[in-house]
């Protein structure tokens, strides 16, 4: 085994390791609204399950040069976000979604996507997702960072309020993945969707 320390590495190549690494990482778009009323969208692919009872999820949101990303300070200051899966119909605008925008203008319009109202918080969703998950914010932990150096990261922790599931992929109380579609990140430019699966019963 080729045995690397990170410390002697560059960001970059942490980074570059990681990501290709830890595969496949699933993708939430994520839609955040600030105080001005912008709506924000923006994939993330450090998301997972946190907890269950309270449906709990984790959105990792990397900072720039110490500076907090549009979506961490407006969930911050909004104590709410919504999380959409990406999915093989939206993962060209959720890319699109990506690009780097100024505070006051909305990543909707140049991704495509049609605001949709929540039912339990004030931060609207994408209509054009077949899951959205609305969020409150339950904390918010910056991490990394040493002695008086601002946190690397922002680690949004959200419960679930509102789940919302397109009919075609909600069968009896499960997810159809087959009808979902879903997209994973890998590292680089490269993506993956769903390829040869299999069960295993647990011991």
């Amino acid at each position: 085994m080729l045995v690397i320390d990170p410390a002697a590495l560059t960001a970059r190549e942490n980074y570059q390791l990681l990501t290709a690494s830890v595969i496949p990482r699933p993708i939430a778009l994520v839609t955040t609204l600030s105080q001005e009323g912008v709506l924000n969208a923006a994939p993330f692919s450090y998301f997972s399950i946190v907890a269950s009872d309270p449906p709990l999820l984790s959105v990792s949101v990397q900072r720039k040069q110490g500076v907090r990303k549009d979506t961490a300070r407006n969930a911050v200051e909004r104590k709410a976000f919504v999380v959409h899966i990406v999915d093989e119909t939206n993962v060209h605008a959720a890319n699109e979604a990506a690009a780097s925008l100024p505070p006051n203008e909305s990543e909707m319009p140049r991704a495509g996507f049609t605001p949709v109202a929540s039912a339990a918080i004030e931060v609207p969703g994408i209509q054009e997702a077949k899951i959205r998950m609305e969020c409150v914010l339950e904390q918010a932990i910056g991490l990394g960072g040493a002695g008086e150096q601002e946190p690397a990261c922002d680690l949004l922790i959200g419960r679930v309020v509102r789940f919302h599931f397109a009919e075609e992929v909600y069968l009896n109380g499960i997810v159809a993945a087959d009808r979902l579609q879903p997209v994973s990140r890998l590292g680089g430019s490269d993506y993956a969707v769903l390829g040869k699966r299999f069960a295993l019963e647990r011991p």
